[in-house]
C-alpha cells in the first residue's frame, strides 16, 4: 500500500515544497482583491510583449459588478490624440517609437469570449463632484479628448455578486515605445512599466469620497501617477538569455530554451504595481540591511557611484522605520538608467525604483543620493498606505519629498544635503522652499486638487516643494516628536487601505489634541484651509520700531473760571517703545516676536495673526533696540524672512550681515536655474 501511495505523496510533498518557497511573507499584508499571474515574452526585434494573464478578482462592495474597468496605460503612446499627448507637445514621431496594448481576448468562467463588449471610456471628461477636480477653472486647451484609450471598459455576461470572485483569462499585445515617461526602450535597453491591461479600484461605497460604489479609473495624464490595489503578482518573463532582468518581485526561478531564450519567473506580494527592467551591460551589486536583501542593478559607467546609491538608500530605510513604521518587504531592487535611458530616471513601483544620475558628478553634488531617497521614499506613501496618486496627488509626493528633506539633511547635513561644494552649500528644505517661493506666481493653484489640473506647469512647485514646505512649518510649530507620532499612528491605521486627505487630518487633529490640548485651536483644519486647500501665501512684517520720551500730558484742566495749566514735561527715564507689526498677505498663522531692550531684557510675545496691524507698546525705563519675528524660525511658509527684524540701532555688523543674505539668495537661485529646470 505504501509503494502505491508512495507516487503520489512525492508529488504532493513537491507541490507544497514548490508551494512554500514562492511565499514572501509569513502572512498577507493586504486583502490582495486582486492577483495576476502573467507570462510575457519580449521580441526585441519588433519591441512587442505577447501575454498571457490569469486576473483574479473579489468583489469589495456590497454592489452587483457589471462590468470591468481596466488602465490600458500604453495607448498614452499610441497617437497624439490621447489625453496625456494632448496635454503637451508630443515626444514622439516615426512609426516604431509609439506604443500600445491591445487585448485580443478575455475569457471568462463560462468559456466566453467578452471582447465584443469593449468600450473605451474618457471619465475625466465629465464633472464628478466626489473628486476635487474644479473644472471650471480648466482651460480648453486642457480638456480631455474623445479619442483617449487608457481607460477600457468590458461589460460581464454574468455580474459579480457582493463578496463573490471573478478569474478571467486574457491574451494581450504591448508595443513598447521609445523610452519616454518612464516607460519603453532606447536601443536594446528596456525599462517596462504600465505595460499589461490593469484593473482599477473598485471603491465600495464609504471608501474615500465615493457615496456610491463604482470604479475608480481615470485616463494617463501628463502629471498623474497611478492608483491600484494591492495586488499579489506571478509573473514570467521571456527574453534572449544575454539579458538581466531586474523587478519588483523576488526571483523564483530562470529556465534556459533551446531557441536561446530564458524565462525569469518573479512573485511579488502586496505591490500596487509590477514593473521589470532587462539590460545586457548591467552589473549587480548586492547589500543586505537588517532583513531587507538589496540589489542594485546599473551599466558600468555609473558603477562607481554604486556605494552612494546604496548608502543612501539604508538611510532611508533606517530613518522611515524609526520614524513612520516597519518596511515590511523582504527585498527592495532599484536601478541606475544608462545615458540612453534616463527617461527612466526617478520612478517608484513600491520594492523597485528608479534612481538618477549623471556620469562624472563629485561627491559634493548629491543629485544620485537625492534620487534614490525619494524615490524609496514612495514604498510608504505610494505603496504601503496607497494614496489616489490621480485625485490627491500631495498625499504621495508631497509627503514623500517632506521625508525626503528630512532624510537627507539628517543623513547629509541640513545646510548641505544637496550640495557641499566650496562656495555653495544648499540644503534640502531650503531647496525645497526657494522653489515654491520663486515661482513666477505662487499662488497660481492649490494643492488640493487632481494632478492634471494645475495650470502652466505648476504641479511640481505646488506638489513637491510647497506640500513639503507647509509640512516642515507643521513639525516646526507642534514638534517633531508629534508630527512623528502623526505618521506612525496613519501608517498603522491606513497601510493597505487607501486613506484620503480627510483620514490623515482627523489623525493631525487627534494628535495635536493629545499633545498640545487647544493651544492652536479647536482643530488644525485652519491649517490645511490656507496651505494645502487654498493658493494664500503668508508675509508678517515688523514696519517699524518708534521710541520717544513720555511726558506728563499738558495743557488746561478744570472747569471755565478755575481752570489749571499745566506744561507738558518729560518724565525723566521714562520711554514709550512702539513694536509695529503688519500682516502683508492673506494667510493666517499665530506668530511670536522677540523683542530687545538696550538693557538686555528680552520679551517673546505672541499674536494671533489676524489683524492686517498690531503694535506692542511697553512704557519702561528701557528703549526697545530691536524686535524679530519668528525668532526660532517655525515659519517656513513665511514669502519674505528679510522683513521680519527691525533694528534701531544697525550695528557695524550690518553690511557683513546683508552682503550673507544676498550671497545666500544668489547661491539659491543658482541651485533653482540649474537643478530643477
Amino acid at each position: 500500500m505504501l509503494k502505491k501511495l508512495f507516487p503520489i505523496i512525492i508529488v504532493f510533498l513537491l507541490f507544497f515544497t514548490s508551494t512554500h518557497a514562492q511565499e514572501i511573507l509569513t502572512n498577507p499584508l493586504s486583502e490582495r482583491i486582486t492577483e495576476y499571474d502573467i507570462q510575457v515574452k519580449l521580441d526585441t526585434e519588433t519591441k512587442k510583449l505577447s501575454g498571457q494573464m490569469v486576473l483574479k478578482w473579489k468583489n469589495p462592495s456590497q454592489d452587483t459588478v457589471r462590468d470591468l474597468q481596466f488602465h490600458m496605460y500604453l495607448n498614452a503612446f499610441k497617437n497624439d490624440k490621447s489625453t496625456m499627448m494632448s496635454e503637451g507637445s508630443s515626444f514622439l514621431s516615426k512609426e516604431e517609437n509609439w506604443g500600445w496594448v491591445e487585448i485580443q481576448s478575455i475569457i471568462d468562467p463560462e468559456g466566453l469570449d467578452l471582447t465584443s463588449g469593449m468600450r473605451y471610456l474618457q471619465p475625466d471628461q465629465a464633472i464628478d463632484e466626489k473628486t476635487l477636480r474644479l473644472p471650471q477653472e480648466k482651460p480648453e486647451q486642457m480638456r480631455d479628448p474623445e479619442t483617449d484609450q487608457t481607460v477600457l471598459s468590458i461589460p460581464l455576461d454574468k455580474p459579480v455578486l457582493p463578496g463573490d470572485s471573478l478569474e478571467v483569462k486574457i491574451n494581450f499585445i504591448s508595443k513598447l515605445p521609445k523610452l519616454a515617461k518612464r516607460t519603453g526602450y532606447a536601443e536594446d535597453y528596456y525599462f517596462v512599466a504600465q505595460w499589461f491591461p490593469k484593473l482599477g479600484v473598485y471603491e465600495p461605497a464609504g471608501m474615500r469620497y465615493a457615496e456610491k460604489c463604482g470604479w475608480n479609473t481615470h485616463e494617463f495624464h501628463r502629471n498623474s501617477e497611478f492608483y491600484a490595489n494591492h495586488s499579489l503578482y506571478n509573473v514570467d518573463i521571456t527574453l534572449p538569455e544575454d539579458y538581466i532582468v531586474g523587478s519588483g518581485g523576488v526571483l523564483q526561478n530562470t529556465e534556459s530554451h533551446a531557441d536561446g531564450t530564458m524565462t525569469h519567473t518573479f512573485r511579488a506580494e502586496d505591490i500596487v504595481d509590477f514593473a521589470w527592467t532587462a539590460s545586457q551591460e548591467y552589473q549587480v551589486f548586492e547589500d543586505q540591511w537588517r532583513h531587507v536583501n538589496i540589489k542594485f542593478l546599473c551599466h558600468p559607467e555609473h558603477a562607481y557611484q554604486a556605494e552612494r546609491h546604496i548608502i543612501a538608500l539604508k538611510h532611508a530605510l533606517e530613518y522611515l522605520t524609526e520614524h513612520v513604521g516597519p518596511y515590511p518587504w523582504p527585498h527592495v531592487t532599484f536601478i541606475g538608467p544608462p545615458m540612453k535611458g534616463s527617461a527612466a530616471q526617478g520612478m517608484e513601483y513600491t520594492t523597485f525604483f528608479t534612481a538618477g544620475t549623471v556620469w562624472g558628478l563629485p561627491e559634493g553634488i548629491r543629485m544620485p543620493e537625492l534620487v534614490t531617497v525619494h524615490e524609496f521614499g514612495h514604498a510608504y506613501f505610494m505603496g504601503i498606505l496607497a494614496t489616489n496618486e490621480f485625485e490627491e496627488p500631495w498625499m504621495d509626493e508631497g509627503i514623500n519629498t517632506y521625508w525626503e528633506g528630512r532624510i537627507m539633511d539628517h543623513a547629509y547635513g541640513s545646510k548641505t544635503s544637496v550640495l557641499d561644494l566650496p562656495f555653495i552649500n544648499i540644503g534640502d528644505l531650503e531647496t525645497a522652499r526657494f522653489t515654491y517661493l520663486l515661482m513666477k506666481n505662487p499662488k497660481i493653484a492649490d494643492g488640493y486638487r487632481a494632478s492634471w489640473e494645475f495650470p502652466h506647469g505648476s504641479y511640481g512647485a505646488v506638489i513637491y516643494q510647497k506640500s513639503a514646505t507647509w509640512l516642515h512649518m507643521l513639525e516646526r510649530m507642534i514638534g517633531q516628536p508629534v508630527i512623528d507620532e502623526i505618521f506612525k499612528r496613519f501608517y498603522q491605521r491606513w497601510g493597505f487601505k487607501h486613506p484620503a486627505t480627510q483620514d490623515f487630518i482627523d489623525i493631525v487633529n487627534e494628535v495635536v489634541s493629545e499633545y498640545h490640548g487647544d493651544l492652536f485651536g479647536e482643530s488644525m483644519d485652519w491649517y490645511f484651509d490656507q496651505f494645502l486647500k487654498s493658493s494664500k501665501m503668508m508675509d508678517y512684517t515688523i514696519e517699524s520700531i518708534r521710541v520717544r520720551s513720555i511726558k506728563e500730558k499738558g495743557g488746561l484742566f478744570g472747569e471755565s473760571g478755575n481752570q489749571e495749566f499745566r506744561e507738558s514735561e518729560t518724565v525723566e527715564n521714562m520711554f514709550k517703545s512702539e513694536v509695529r507689526l503688519e500682516r502683508l498677505e492673506e494667510a493666517i498663522v499665530p506668530v511670536e516676536i522677540l523683542v530687545h531692550f538696550d538693557n538686555g531684557d528680552e520679551i517673546l510675545e505672541r499674536w494671533d495673526g489676524k489683524s492686517r496691524a498690531h503694535d506692542f507698546v511697553y512704557e519702561r525705563a528701557e528703549k526697545v533696540v530691536w524686535a524679530k519675528i519668528d525668532p526660532e524660525m517655525k515659519m517656513l511658509m513665511d514669502a519674505n524672512l528679510m522683513n521680519n527684524s527691525y533694528t534701531r540701532e544697525p550695528s557695524k555688523m550690518s553690511a557683513v550681515k546683508y552682503s550673507g543674505k544676498f550671497l545666500f539668495l544668489i547661491q539659491n537661485l543658482m541651485q533653482f536655474a540649474g537643478i530643477f529646470n
